[in-house]
C-alpha cells in the first residue's frame, strides 16, 4: 500500500466509498473495495443499501435509513480522514441529502459521482424521484460525474434516442451546464468494436473546458458486471494518490480495461460475470 507524508507523520491515500452492497460480489461497495487495495489505497464504507443480486440480475433492494448513511460518513471522516470520495448508488430523495450534507460539512476535496441507476443486467437501481434531486443536490459537489450512456439518456431525458461517440462532447457539455462538474462519458453499450469514452474537464492552463478521449478495443466477454463501480473507484484512487483528474482518469480506464481482459473467459456464475480486480500489482496498473 502507498503512504503519504503529512505533519502527522505517514498515512495511507484514504478512499471512501458511499454505495450500495452487491451480494455478488461483483460491484457496489465490493468492487470498490477490491479496486482501492490493489491500487494502494485504504479502502472505507459507507453502505447506503443492501441489495441481493447474483450475476444474473438484481432480486430485491433494501435502503440504509439515511441517518445510518450520515452517521457512516462521519464516524470514517472524523476519525481516519478521506483524501477522496466514491459515490455509487444513492436510491432515495432523503439518502442524496444528507450525502451532499456530509461532502459540504467534511469538505471532501475529490468526489467522484457514478449515479448507478442502471445495472449491466438492465434492473433500475434509483427510485425516479430521485433523479432530479441528485442533479440539483448532489451534481454541484462532484469533481467528476461518470454516467454510462444509459444514465446520460435519462438524466437528459432523452428516452430511447439513439447515440452515437460523436455525439459525446455534446452531451458532456449539457450535462457540464447542469452540474459545473466534469464529466466522463462511457462508451461501452455503444456495439462499436472500438471503445469510447470521452472527459470534459476544466484546463487551468487554458482557463477554458477540454476534452480528452479514451479508448479501447471491445472484448468479447459476458463478465462486465462492476465495469463503471470499478472505473469511478479507480478514478477516486489516482486523484487520492494526486494525479490530475484526465491522468487520473487515464490510469483508470486503463486498470479497468485490463481487469476485465484478465476476467474475460473466467465463468462466475450464469449471467454477467465480474472483473478479476486484482489481476496485477500496483506497478502494474499504468502507472510508469
Amino acid at each position: 500500500m502507498t503512504f503519504s507524508m503529512t505533519s502527522n507523520g505517514f498515512h495511507y491515500p484514504r478512499v471512501l466509498s458511499i454505495a450500495g452492497s452487491d451480494s455478488g460480489g461483483g460491484a457496489g461497495i465490493q468492487a470498490d473495495l477490491k479496486t482501492y487495495s490493489v491500487l494502494g489505497c485504504y479502502g472505507m464504507t459507507a453502505i447506503t443499501a443492501i441489495t441481493a443480486q447474483n450475476t444474473q440480475g438484481v432480486q430485491a433492494i433494501a435502503a440504509i435509513a439515511p441517518e445510518m448513511v450520515a452517521q457512516q460518513i462521519a464516524s470514517v471522516a472524523s476519525d481516519i480522514g478521506v483524501d477522496a470520495v466514491k459515490i455509487g448508488m444513492l436510491h432515495d430523495p432523503a439518502t442524496v441529502r444528507v450525502v451532499a450534507q456530509a461532502i459540504r460539512q467534511f469538505k471532501f476535496k475529490h468526489v467522484v459521482l457514478d449515479p448507478v441507476m442502471v445495472a449491466t443486467s438492465g434492473d433500475r437501481l434509483i427510485a425516479e424521484e430521485t433523479i432530479a434531486v441528485l442533479m440539483d443536490e448532489l451534481f454541484p459537489l462532484a469533481t467528476v460525474i461518470t454516467p454510462n450512456l444509459d444514465e446520460v439518456a435519462l438524466l437528459l431525458g432523452l428516452g430511447k434516442a439513439r447515440l452515437s461517440a460523436s455525439q459525446f462532447p455534446m452531451l458532456a457539455q449539457q450535462l457540464s451546464e447542469k452540474s459545473a462538474a466534469s464529466v466522463l462519458i462511457k462508451g461501452g453499450h455503444l456495439l462499436d468494436e472500438q471503445l469510447v469514452d470521452v472527459l470534459l474537464y476544466w484546463d487551468e492552463n487554458s482557463q477554458s473546458h477540454a476534452t480528452q478521449m479514451y479508448t479501447n478495443q471491445r472484448i468479447d466477454t459476458p463478465n462486465t458486471h462492476g465495469t463503471g463501480c470499478t472505473l469511478s473507484s479507480a478514478i477516486a484512487c489516482f486523484l487520492a494518490l494526486g494525479e490530475s483528474l484526465p491522468d487520473a482518469v487515464g490510469h483508470a480506464h486503463h486498470y479497468t480495461y485490463q481487469a476485465i481482459v484478465a476476467g474475460a473467459q473466467v465463468t462466475t456464475g450464469r449471467g454477467h460475470g465480474p472483473l478479476n480486480h486484482a489481476f496485477a500489482p500496483v506497478a502494474m496498473c499504468g502507472r510508469a
